[in-house]
């Protein structure tokens, strides 16, 4: 079925000159460009699409991808303002998506990476973007429990930390002191959920606490001391850079997993770094 802002599965009905026309059911034929049509394609052939509007807001087909569809959270360049209309983003098509004025949660400039949501606007039917997220998240009760993998997806900085939309959902919020790098604005990270508190904020982290933490950590050490020989330079004199670069965790994750390993009696601590038993 065919879907303004989603990717369908459409048939040729007519090969014309500008191009093929779609089955597109309800919305009536759709165009597909001739720039997008392979030579020989007849009726009854079948296309995956996207559906959006041109210039001049006729329902048109693309078999580009944009980076984002209806429905969907998204991190987009701006690539133009018009003080009068709004931004414009770069989202992977040749028509950009306008972020309307008044669908700005503050202004932005060009070149600045901002995340939004994707939506059809009732009154002009055309697809659009904004940055008020807290009009388009979730507002059910989080029902997550502790420790359980999640998609994150960065909103930007706060006070504390970072903010960041779970699973295309609900907000949680990453700490300052429990990230073992920077991270940026539109970045795509695996976490895990922390806690959900009684007021229903929910924190993050991009580790999993206790045992499930250290687990995946111990077999990446253990497989970094196998390929370089038995020996590595990282202890508690490494940066958290360092620890992050070489085994992609928390310093503290590190130490933890460490301790766990020489407890085991799989390693030895030195003065300069770690070697297998």
């Amino acid at each position: 079925m065919a879907r303004l802002g989603k990717r369908s599965q459409l048939f040729v009905v007519r090969v014309a000159t500008p191009g093929v026309y779609l089955d597109g059911g309800e919305l009536g034929e759709i165009l597909l460009p001739g720039c997008y049509v392979p030579p020989g394609t007849i009726t009854g052939q079948s296309f995956e699409v996207f559906i959006h509007r041109d210039s001049e807001d006729r329902l048109v087909a693309t078999t580009e991808s944009p980076h984002g569809e209806v429905g969907e959270f998204a991190a987009l360049r701006v690539v133009a303002v018009d003080p009068r209309v709004g931004a414009f983003l770069d989202w992977g098509l040749k028509k950009d998506l306008l972020l309307p004025i008044r669908e700005q949660q503050r202004r932005v400039e060009v070149g600045q990476r901002v995340v939004v949501h994707i939506h059809v606007d009732g009154r002009s039917d055309r697809i659009v973007a904004s940055s008020r997220l807290n009009r388009h998240l979730n507002l059910t009760p989080p029902v997550y429990r502790e420790n359980q993998r999640v998609k994150l997806l960065v909103v930007g900085p706060t006070t504390l930390g970072y903010g960041a939309i779970i699973d295309g959902a609900h907000l949680g919020l990453l700490y300052h002191n429990e990230l073992p790098a920077p991270i940026g604005i539109g970045e795509r990270l695996d976490g895990y959920v922390r806690a959900v508190r009684p007021d229903g904020k929910i924190d993050l982290s991009l580790n999993a606490t206790g045992y499930q933490r250290v687990a995946p950590v111990k077999d990446r050490i253990l497989e970094a001391l196998k390929q370089a020989g038995g020996r590595l330079p990282y202890g508690d004199g490494s940066s958290p850079d360092q620890i992050w670069a070489a085994f992609a965790c928390s310093k503290k994750a590190f130490k933890q997993a460490i301790g766990a390993l020489f407890r085991e009696r799989r390693i030895v601590i030195e003065a300069r770094g770690i070697r297998s038993c």
